[in-house]
């Protein structure tokens, strides 16, 4: 940071009120809650993650000091605030891709583009002549040729690696018109109107680590260390090594 936007011990200090004030507002909030899910209580929740940030960055920008707490990131969603009984939905889809294999996404690519009687390779600005060396036409001809969910299940196969994704299903007062939502279709998402996601990330992964379990390396050599009569034994169950995914979270 550059010495004009510096900022002073003054608003250190005020930072520091702040987080004061939030703290009050939030036990005052969790006093009086109404239920589980009181918005009151998760607007003081948010208010206090917010200055306590704002406060740890000040503390580091003038001090070089951190504070102890761990601010959480806000990944969940806010009370459902939808009605009971939606007559209408809207599905709200993101999928990440990293493009790992170039060389396999234009190979095919170009054989849908040679394989469409639709696209003249010799007409100018046509796409067959070009996918097969075009990153960019590549993939507007895969995912112009392919559903999303052929695309889900068959990345692999077009170079493809996936991220994350996540799957929203929000509650809607009435259908949509024809066209109302093309021009900007995430701006009117509203997250306290989603019943229920889906979310699948590496990051669960990590989280389930093996390590945590518990089991160090000659506890695990000894769970390994079957003798043959047990092995024989009719009555072992073959352990599976998969990890429940955390690929659903439905809403209350």
């Amino acid at each position: 940071m550059s010495d004009a936007a510096q900022p002073s011990a003054a608003e250190v200090r005020a930072a520091a009120e702040a987080v004061k004030a939030a703290l009050d507002r939030h036990l005052d909030a969790v006093e009086r809650r109404s239920g589980e899910d009181d918005p009151a209580v998760y607007a003081a929740f948010n208010e206090l993650a917010a200055t306590a940030e704002a406060y740890d960055e000040l503390l580091y920008d003038v001090y070089d000091e951190v504070t102890p707490f761990e601010i959480p990131g806000d990944d969940t969603l806010p009370a459902y605030a939808g009605p009971e009984e939606p007559s209408a939905l809207s599905v709200l889809i993101r999928r990440d891709y990293a493009v790992v294999e170039p060389p396999r996404l234009l190979a095919q690519a170009q054989r849908v583009a040679d394989l469409d009687p639709d696209v003249d390779a010799d007409t100018p600005g046509s796409t067959a002549g070009i996918v097969g060396s075009s990153v960019h036409a590549a993939l507007g001809v895969l995912f112009g040729e392919y559903e999303p969910d052929e695309i889900a299940s068959r990345h692999k196969e077009f170079g493809l690696e996936e991220g994350d994704s996540t799957l929203w299903v929000a509650a809607a007062d009435r259908p949509a018109e024809p066209g109302d939502w093309l021009g900007a279709p995430f701006d009117q998402a509203d997250p306290q109107r989603v019943i229920c996601r889906f979310d699948v990330s590496a990051v669960f992964d990590e989280e389930a680590d093996p390590d945590e379990d518990g089991l160090d390396d000659e506890d695990a050599l000894d769970e390994d260390a079957l003798d043959e009569d047990a092995l024989d034994d009719d009555t072992l169950d073959d352990e599976g090594g998969g990890v429940p995914g955390r690929g659903t979270a439905p809403r209350g």
